[in-house]
């Protein structure tokens, strides 16, 4: 399926949808029973690189599964494979973004991965992500296996073999381009980012290449073309003025996505609290707590920001529960790039005082080399688009907690809720 035209459908389904609801019920955990799914792959993961459900095990048997874990070892990077059937109201609802983020939270070492996953949208596709950035080219390597000659007729394992194989290269972008010249088309999909912390997504087709972009909708196609037609898709190399209606649709897929994604890691900490032991769990209120705050903000969310903030306080909840004390909460200037790796002084704009924040490594590294790290954005009050930490505190209870580098923002909640009574 042609990347481009999966991000209009994106952005379509976005716009038409006026709700979105995750259908499945959290399952009551309790001692003895079985750990939630995504805690199952993560623990998986932690003995072999290769996860394959039981669905897929005639596709990819043992043997194949050692071949490829072998291949992956032998590439010395940080890759893991996740194939598993994905359906609407499942534990991931059917997202491979909420599989991959949920997956990446519960592996022990997170700060470089490389994810290899199947498609939630079309049964015989793969996603590849890829931690803090996309410095292998993963989606565009990924996607690039599926519209090869060579893999037209290929089973699952022959294109997740060749997917690592790309990945491992390093040329993804290259190969993409390549692989779909006689498409008519040569955007790369590496144009957006996702919203889950740098993690890059991808589709590859193995059955038929590049034959399921043809069965989109004749809405779609169109849609795509007139975008094509004035400028809206084109090669990354020519840097288009995209139309702000462009802008504002992709924005809207985003947070859709990222409002999935909340959802599913709200459920998901709610299972993570019901099953705790309150005797082993001296923060086990901490974590109720955090949950119950995070369940809130969720429902009355109005965007990017709040949707961050509901990450913010899972994660607040997550380290209650683990007794993480020392735990560095997520990047100050963009949450959505994930848990902090350490944190250094930062002097604002106009301002003599230095700020003790956390940062994740990408945004340490634009700062030590005097670089304006990436920043999430908020809307104040005169409809300015603004940095979330120049909003007045007493506005945003972001930008007073930093979402966790100033105060705990469940901390920072309770506060708000006491001046307002």
């Amino acid at each position: 399926m042609s990347t481009d035209v999966k991000r209009l459908t994106t952005v379509l389904a976005a716009l038409l949808l006026t709700a979105l609801t995750i259908t499945a019920s959290p399952a009551r955990a309790a001692d003895g029973e079985a750990p939630s799914a995504g805690q199952r792959i993560a623990s998986a993961l932690r003995s072999s690189p290769v996860y394959v459900d039981e669905a897929y095990a005639d596709a990819v048997p043992p043997s194949r599964q050692r071949e490829l874990a072998q291949q992956i070892r032998r590439t010395g990077l940080p890759i893991k494979v996740v194939l598993t059937p994905l359906a609407k109201g499942d534990a991931f609802d059917g997202d491979s973004g909420v599989l991959a983020a949920t997956v990446r939270d519960r592996l022990p070492d997170r700060r470089e991965l490389v994810l290899i996953t199947t498609d939630g949208d079309f049964a015989d596709s793969l996603e590849g992500y890829e931690w803090p950035a996309d410095t292998h080219q993963t989606r565009d390597a990924v996607a690039a296996a599926g519209f090869l000659d060579e893999m037209r007729d290929a089973g699952l394992a022959d294109l997740t073999g060749k997917a690592v194989e790309l990945v491992a290269e390093g040329k993804g972008t290259q190969r993409y381009e390549e692989a779909t010249k006689d498409l008519g088309g040569s955007a790369s999909p590496s144009a957006t980012s996702d919203p889950g912390g740098s993690a890059a997504t991808s589709a590859a087709s193995y059955s038929g290449g590049s034959a399921w972009w043809l069965l989109i909708g004749v809405p779609v196609l169109a849609l795509a073309a007139a975008l094509a037609a004035r400028g809206g898709i084109r090669s990354r190399k020519a840097a288009p003025a995209v139309p702000q209606l462009v802008f504002a649709t992709a924005r809207a897929a985003d947070e859709a996505e990222l409002r999935r994604r909340a959802e599913a890691e709200v459920l998901a900490l709610g299972e993570a609290t019901q099953a705790a032991d309150l005797s082993t769990t001296p923060d086990l209120q901490h974590a109720l707590d955090a949950y119950a705050a995070a369940g809130t903000v969720l429902d009355e969310a109005r965007g990017l920001p709040d949707l961050a903030g509901v990450l913010a306080l899972v994660q607040e909840g997550r380290d209650a529960l683990t007794d993480a004390d020392a735990a560095l909460p997520r990047c100050f200037f963009h949450p959505l790039h994930g848990r902090a790796a350490l944190r250094t002084g930062w002097r604002p704009l106009g301002r003599r005082d230095r700020l003790d924040v956390a940062v994740c490594q990408e945004c340490a590294d634009a700062l030590r080399d005097r670089r304006a790290p990436e920043v999430l954005t908020d809307t104040d009050e005169d409809g300015r688009t603004v940095p979330y930490f120049e909003l007045p505190a007493e506005r945003s209870v972001w930008a007073a907690t930093g979402y966790g580098s100033l105060t705990a923002p469940l901390a920072g909640i309770n506060s708000r809720r006491a001046r307002a009574r």
